[in-house]
């Protein structure tokens, strides 16, 4: 039946008859599949752009760190000031729920930043120490020599990695800088490495400007002891990071004898939650997109299954002649709903076509650039699926004019004006 000549030659007839009403008709549903598409594809810019600023961060890690008492116990004032130390690394890394336990520091405080020199030129860098399992962490971009190992750490080598805005302000463009030496704070450290920032936004800004130094030389050359900064800790992946948290803040509220209830004495920072939380966001506003643009869609395909209805009515007589001449229900149901298909298949076609385009263009122009916006694309498998969900939906409209088309009596249709 779907094959059959006489079938498209009566579609194509009806098209051209009424190219207007067609082409109107149509347009509801280029509409619809246009919009969804387009939807699809910004919620999508939306998500890359903000998830992108999570850096490659292993999503089921954590950090903690030091803050001022906010409640007395054991005889200990509230706001005392402490400090991370290495026995607490000791003691983290018994806990069996945790996969990595990477002590870290930063010269001048968090927010403050050391002063690197080489020969004449001056930078304010953001000094931190580190270990080498940092990397199973949060990842690290290196587009030249190499990031710190196990014997960097053991020998306590004066070695750093520098960031790319550092490069810039310490070399010239075609300056190789590694192997050369620069100061920090008064002590020279060679360069091993380059690197460049793996995520966008301010964390983009802070990691250009960074020199990575081995976490023991680090304590050594600036007199820091066995003073830690903050940890960074990655849970075991069969473990929520939820619950590794709260054992590590525990131990570490009673290595430092610190009140229990007291929920302000050690900062905490955990990804999972925080990127859970986006997930659960952007996959709401993914369910709201697919439930606006379907209720588009489904005003295009209402618009198909009236104007059906009107075809219908146009052909009364013909469809009275071939009930008359034989024809049994399905064929007369076959070539309303071809036809339905026909239309929507078309028009949801280009309508793909347009949106695919145009989120193709808005990429070429934005890229990865964007810091809340970029690659705005939707998946194949999406559009394919949109595509499919349209191809039925134009069936579904054609059922109704096609049942009232079978319910026609042969006599009263001859006799229809």
């Amino acid at each position: 039946m779907v094959f059959e000549r006489d079938n498209w030659q009566e579609i194509f007839a009806t098209i051209r008859k009424n190219k207007l009403r067609t082409f109107l008709t149509m347009l509801g549903v280029f509409w619809g599949i246009f919009m969804l598409v387009i939807m699809l594809g910004s919620g999508n810019g939306l998500r890359h752009g903000v998830l992108k600023d999570f850096g490659g961060t292993a999503t089921n890690s954590f950090f903690v760190w030091a803050q001022p008492t906010t409640k007395g116990y054991k005889g200990m004032k509230p706001g005392r000031n402490y400090n991370f130390n290495l026995s607490d690394a000791e003691a983290l890394k018994q806990i069996k729920e945790l996969d990595v336990v990477c002590p870290m520091n930063q010269l001048e405080g968090n927010e403050g930043m050391g002063n690197v020199m080489r020969g004449l030129k001056t930078a304010a860098a953001q000094i931190q120490a580190n270990y080498p399992n940092t990397l199973k962490i949060t990842s690290v971009k290196i587009t030249k020599g190499r990031f710190l190992n196990d014997f960097d750490i053991k020998e306590k080598r004066k070695v750093c990695i520098i960031g790319s805005r550092v490069r810039e302000l310490l070399f010239k463009k075609d300056e190789d800088p590694i192997g050369e030496y620069v100061r920090i704070n008064g002590v020279y450290f060679r360069i091993i490495g380059l690197t460049v920032p793996g995520s966008s936004g301010g964390d983009g800004r802070e990691e250009a400007m960074r020199i990575n130094i081995p976490f023991t030389t680090f304590q050594n050359a600036f007199h820091f002891g066995d003073v830690v900064g903050w940890f960074a800790i990655k849970s075991r992946e069969d473990v929520p990071a939820e619950i590794s948290e709260q054992k590590v803040i525990s131990i570490l509220k009673d290595h430092h004898k610190i009140a229990p209830d007291d929920q302000k004495a050690v900062g905490h920072w955990n990804m999972a939650v925080e990127f859970n939380k986006l997930t659960g966001l952007f996959t709401g506003i993914e369910i709201l997109i697919w439930i606006v643009g379907s209720g588009t869609l489904l005003a295009g395909v209402i618009g198909i299954s009236n104007i059906m209805l009107i075809v219908v009515k146009e052909r009364t007589k013909e469809i009275g002649v071939k009930r008359a001449l034989g024809a049994v229900p399905s064929q007369i149901i076959g070539q309303i709903l071809i036809e339905a298909v026909f239309l929507t298949s078309i028009a949801g076609y280009f309508g793909l076509i347009a949106g695919v385009l145009l989120l193709e263009g808005l990429n070429s122009l934005i890229g990865e650039s964007g810091e809340m916006f970029s690659n705005p694309t939707v998946d194949f498998g999406v559009a394919v699926k949109a595509l499919m969900i349209l191809i039925i939906s134009g069936a579904v409209a054609g059922l109704i004019p096609a049942n009232k088309a079978v319910a026609i009596k042969p006599v009263e249709a001859l006799r229809a004006e």
